[in-house]
């Protein structure tokens, strides 16, 4: 996910991404733990989004205050 999307994002939209992103790491690690994981990669790239999301929300936060 591009930065300049997630900054355009409302906090609403952030939660729910963070959300999915984490029940689909979720799912890909029982795949994985069963054997039937087509691409492990796929789990790095969501990891790295919900940290950029989590980041981002951080950020808003601080500006707010």
């Amino acid at each position: 996910m591009k930065p300049a999307k997630i900054r355009e994002m409302t906090a609403e939209e952030l939660d729910g991404n963070i959300a999915s992103c984490r029940k689909e790491i979720f799912k890909m690690r029982l795949q994985a733990a069963t054997g039937q994981l087509e691409n492990s990669a796929r789990i790095r790239l969501l990891r790295k989004d919900v940290a950029r999301l989590e980041t981002e929300k951080t950020a808003r936060s601080r500006q707010a205050k």
